[in-house]
């Protein structure tokens, strides 16, 4: 049920692969990024990408975000800039330079388009906004003659034919160059294609086989570039659009393509109408959707470590290249993961007092009521590890009314950790049942009730060890 194609992350990349290398350049960055996405398919790599922490995810999906937005200010406002720059800070300072240029009935027409898609997107979510928004500005500004940029007044008629088979030019000049974009193509597609497989996963219950979906990735994006095509990935928010829509096979996928391939071959040149404004405000509020911005606060809430780590992916994606934003990411993401087992590492002495208190945490002294399932969690529960939380939820259909996670030998937690515990929570709450956690040590616990989970969870449901956690599940059964 899947939506693949190009999708708003790549914008950044593709814009930057084009100023440096040409077309040519970006086709063949794009073959190899699909070869090296079939070999993550085959060799059991992809799922790599689960080792990518949540800050890192977050912080690079705000800053491409950003990024996004800040392409479309030129068009939003009708500002007369020949070339925008590609850097950040470049551009940024070529529309303040020319802020005085802006064009009233351009904005205008930006600022209602973008109200509409608000406005739709709140009280009218089934209609698909960018489509009502792209439809209603080019039939009133074609109605009134406004004199507004276009698609084809900018870039020349879009063609409305197939484009003939054409087989890139390999220069093996610009293989090392094109190395580094080529593997950060080939992380953005790898990423928000099992990202978007997760989401349809959630939506209709099924399960994707990560590594026969980045193969399927690989081969389209080894063949689009032999007709002139962009990189693609599974796309989220058309992925789980096509499921609300009541998608319920991969044929759904399959009739999104014919509707495209209709569409170039019969509704091309309408498609060069479109203004310019209305784009702008499309991609500004795709931006805004795809930007994760309601995770910022969960992220606060965390420790000093992981906001850093934030922050930092987010600033170096917005002012320096996304590959080095991942790998800084991703290094002291590593760092952190170091530190985090090395603290949670501890040698104290056995004492009678130890032994005492430990029969409160042991599962063979009290009695486990026959409606409640227990799981332990052994180990730290960081970044590459919370898959396994997975196990939980794939029993969720034979799970009885409690479930209860023994959290006694969880050394540490981090923010992906937390993020997992939470979604098997709401999707235990949603079936009807309860989570109970019982025997934190300080750490988690700490990270726990500053992010807010023990009180969505209740504080009641959040015990010291395993026999409070049978009483509450005794009287949770009774109720």
């Amino acid at each position: 049920m899947q939506i693949a194609g190009p999708t708003g992350a790549f914008v950044v990349v593709v814009s930057g692969i084009i100023a440096k290398h040409g077309l040519e350049g970006l086709f063949t960055c794009t073959l190899l990024s699909g070869i090296f996405l079939i070999l993550l398919g085959l060799t059991g790599l992809g799922s790599a990408v689960r080792y990518i922490p949540r800050p890192v995810v977050i912080g690079f999906t705000n800053g491409i975000a950003v990024l996004i937005a800040s392409t479309q200010l030129r068009d939003f406002f009708g500002l007369e800039i020949a070339k925008v720059p590609s850097e950040f800070w470049d551009r940024m300072a070529a529309l303040a330079g020319h802020a005085s240029t802006i064009n009233p009935l351009n904005t205008g027409v930006a600022a209602g388009s973008l109200l509409v898609l608000i406005a739709v997107r709140k009280w009218l979510p089934k209609i698909p906004g960018a489509i009502l928004v792209m439809i209603g500005v080019t039939a009133l500004v074609a109605g009134l003659r406004l004199p507004l940029e276009t698609v084809v007044s900018r870039y020349g008629p879009v063609p409305s034919s197939l484009p003939p088979l054409h087989v890139p030019a390999l220069r093996f000049d610009l293989m090392l160059p094109l190395m580094s974009a080529a593997l950060t193509v080939t992380m953005l597609g790898a990423i928000e294609s099992l990202l978007s497989a997760v989401v349809a996963d959630r939506m209709s219950g099924d399960k994707h086989n990560p590594g026969v979906e980045l193969v399927a990735q690989g081969v389209a994006n080894v063949v689009s570039p032999l007709w002139g095509g962009l990189p693609a990935t599974g796309a989220i928010a058309r992925t789980a659009t096509n499921i609300r829509s009541g998608a319920v096979s991969p044929l759904s996928g399959m009739i999104h393509a014919i509707v495209v391939l209709l569409v170039v071959l019969f509704a091309a040149p309408l498609a060069g109408q479109i203004p310019l404004a209305a784009l702008a405000a499309i991609l500004i509020m795709v931006s805004y959707n795809m930007g994760e911005w309601a995770e910022i606060p969960t992220i606060l809430k965390l420790g000093k470590a992981d906001i850093a780590v934030w922050l930092i992916t987010f600033f170096l994606t917005v002012f320096a290249d996304l590959t080095v934003a991942v790998q800084a990411g991703m290094i002291l993401a590593a760092l952190l993961f170091i530190r985090r087992v090395a603290t949670t590492t501890t040698v104290s002495r056995v004492t009678p007092e130890y032994v005492e208190s430990s029969r409160k945490h042991s599962l063979q002294l009290h009695e486990i009521p026959d409606q409640v399932a227990v799981y332990r969690v052994s180990g730290p529960l960081l970044f590459g590890s919370t898959e396994k939380i997975e196990a939980i939820r794939e029993d969720l259909a034979s799970l009885p009314p409690v479930v209860v996670l023994r959290l006694r030998n969880m050394t540490a937690l981090d923010g992906t950790g937390l993020h997992s515990i939470e979604e098997l929570a709401e999707a235990l709450h949603a079936s009807g049942r309860t989570l109970i956690l019982c025997g934190m040590r300080s750490q988690p616990r700490a990270l726990m009730d500053k992010a807010g989970i023990t009180a969505r969870l209740g504080p009641e449901n959040v015990c010291a060890d395993v026999s409070h956690a049978m009483d509450r599940a005794r009287e949770i059964l009774a109720q």
